[in-house]
C-alpha cells in the first residue's frame, strides 16, 4: 500500500534546503503505485508536483497538495549492435550515480556530464549539459506516462522536442508527461569530448587518458568553481545564458572590451550569463544569507537560513540590474514553486 504522508517538510527534497512543507507527500516505487498517486490526486482534486531530487526548484511557499517523488530505480543494458550499447535506466536513479555506472560498465558518452545534481528522470525534462555535451545527443528514447489517458509509451528523441535547456516536458503541456525511465544510446569505444575550456589541458595531465580521468577531470573543475549542495544550499545555474540579436551583441560590444560569445543560429549570438552577472557587480555579493558564489556568479546560494522568497527577491535584483546594464532580461533556469 502506497503509503501518503501529511505535512511533510522538503527540506530534504530540494537543494536550496529552505524550510518548506508540503500539505502531503508520498514516494512511489513502482509505475503501478505512480498511477495511484495520481489518481488520488484527481479523486481528491488535490494539486499535484512531481519532483526528482529537487536540485532546480526554488519554492517561495509551502506546497498545498500532493508532492510525488517517484523512487524507479534500476541501470541496465537493454541492446547492443556494433559500436553502440541502448542503456535504460529508471527515472528515480541519482544521475550522478548513472554517469559512475555506466564508467565502470564501459559505457561511454556521459563522461562530461559527471557530478550534476538531479535524477535521471529531470535529465531529458531539463535538457542537461556542461562542458560541451547535451543529454539530448546521448537519448535514444523516453519512457513516459501520459497522465491525460494514463497510459505509458515510448517517446523517440526527436519527439522530445529538445532545445536549450527546454524539451517537450517543460513547454505545452508541462504537466501532461511524466518520465519514468530514460534509454541512452551510448558508445563502446571511449571517444571524449575535450573542445571545452580548459578541459584538455587537464585531460592529457593525467597518468592515464580514459573515462575515469575524463570523469576525474570535470569532478575536479566543477568542484573548484560550484558549491557542493549538501554543504550549501544552491540549485546550480540560476540563469540560463541569453541568446541576443546580433543588433543587440554590437550595442553591447560597443561598450564593454572582449565581451565573451558564441554563434547561436543566424544572426544570434549566446552571452554568458556568468559574464554579464559579474560586470554588473553581482559576483559574491551577498545580501543576508543569500548570494551569489563568489567563484561562480551564475550561481545563488543559501547560506544558511535564507527563504524562498528572499532567494526569489535577490534573483529579481539581478535580473533588474542585467536589464538596465546591458538591455537583457536574463531568463531563470531554476523553476520557482509558488
Amino acid at each position: 500500500m502506497l503509503k501518503i504522508h501529511q505535512k511533510y517538510s522538503l527540506r530534504n527534497n530540494h537543494t536550496f534546503n529552505t524550510d518548506i512543507v508540503s500539505d502531503l507527500f508520498t514516494e512511489p516505487a513502482s509505475p503501478e503505485e505512480l498511477v495511484f498517486a495520481l489518481r488520488h490526486t484527481s479523486d481528491k482534486g488535490l494539486n499535484r508536483l512531481l519532483i526528482g531530487e529537487g536540485s532546480n526548484l526554488l519554492f517561495t511557499s509551502s506546497f498545498h497538495g500532493l508532492v510525488i517523488h517517484p523512487i524507479l530505480t534500476g541501470i541496465k543494458s537493454v541492446d547492443e549492435s556494433g559500436s553502440e550499447i541502448l542503456v535504460k535506466a529508471g527515472a528515480g536513479v541519482n544521475w550522478d550515480d548513472f554517469v559512475a555506472s555506466c564508467v565502470k560498465n564501459n559505457w561511454f558518452g556521459v563522461e562530461n556530464l559527471s557530478l550534476i545534481p538531479g535524477s535521471v528522470g529531470a535529465a531529458p525534462v531539463q535538457n542537461i549539459g556542461a562542458y560541451g555535451v547535451e543529454v539530448k545527443d546521448i537519448i535514444d528514447y523516453v519512457e513516459v506516462l501520459d497522465t491525460s489517458s494514463m497510459n505509458f509509451s515510448m517517446m523517440p528523441n526527436h519527439a522530445c522536442e529538445f532545445g536549450y535547456r527546454d524539451s517537450i516536458f517543460k513547454h505545452g503541456d508541462p504537466d501532461r508527461y511524466i518520465v519514468t525511465a530514460v534509454v541512452f544510446r551510448l558508445k563502446k569505444r571511449f571517444e571524449p569530448v575535450l573542445d571545452y575550456g580548459n578541459i584538455k589541458k587537464v585531460f592529457i595531465s593525467k597518468k592515464r587518458q580514459d573515462a575515469n580521468a575524463l570523469r576525474e577531470t570535470i569532478i575536479g573543475i566543477r568542484q573548484s568553481k560550484l558549491p557542493d549542495p549538501m554543504e550549501t544550499g544552491n540549485a546550480g545555474s540560476f540563469f540560463k545564458n541569453p541568446v541576443v540579436d546580433q543588433s543587440v551583441f554590437q550595442q553591447i560590444e560597443a561598450s564593454w572590451e572582449n565581451v565573451p560569445h558564441f554563434p547561436a543560429g543566424k544572426d544570434h549570438i549566446k552571452i554568458p550569463a556568468a559574464w554579464l552577472i559579474e560586470h554588473a557587480g553581482w559576483k559574491g555579493k551577498r545580501e543576508g544569507d543569500v548570494g551569489t558564489w563568489p567563484h561562480q556568479p551564475l550561481v545563488i546560494v543559501n547560506y544558511g537560513g535564507a527563504s524562498g522568497q528572499e532567494i526569489f527577491g535577490f534573483s529579481e535584483k539581478i535580473r533588474q540590474s542585467i536589464n538596465e546594464t546591458f538591455g537583457i532580461y536574463l531568463e531563470r533556469e531554476v523553476t520557482i514553486v509558488s
